[in-house]
């Protein structure tokens, strides 16, 4: 479990620092011209808080992997993450239309990837929390 866990972590890591290039691959510059201020700045810093989170997410797995496997707390953080990518994955079909992927063969490449990506995560982080 733990390898797994260390793995995730290095894949939490990488998601985090693509959240850096959301806003010149997403031309928000351009895109996001027509919203008021306080919506313009609320898209970048909840982008850059999200990042965060998967960041710190990362560098727990990759640091306390056996912390997270043995102990309670641990586990229980692990239920809290589970949640959390479950979630997300639940948002990955219910909040994106799938206008925006179906018939594109990058973009559904991109949706089913993400969506095995949440589902293995939310799967790790819960079977660590039940063994």
């Amino acid at each position: 479990m733990e390898a797994q866990l260390e793995f995730i972590g290095a894949v939490q890591v990488l998601l985090a620092l693509l959240h850096v290039g959301f806003p010149r691959y997403f031309k928000w510059a351009h895109e996001l011209k027509s919203l008021s201020m306080i919506n313009r700045q609320m898209m970048y810093i909840h982008t850059l808080f999200i990042g965060l989170v998967v960041l710190l997410m990362g560098l727990l797995c990759l640091g306390c992997a056996t912390e997270l496997v043995d102990t309670t707390l641990g586990r229980k953080l692990c239920l809290g993450l589970a949640v959390f990518w479950l979630v997300r994955l639940l948002v990955q079909f219910l909040g994106y239309s799938p206008e925006l992927w179906r018939g594109k063969r990058f973009e559904s490449v991109v949706h089913i990837t993400f969506s095995c990506l949440w589902a293995y995560m939310a799967g790790l982080f819960w079977l660590v929390y039940w063994q």
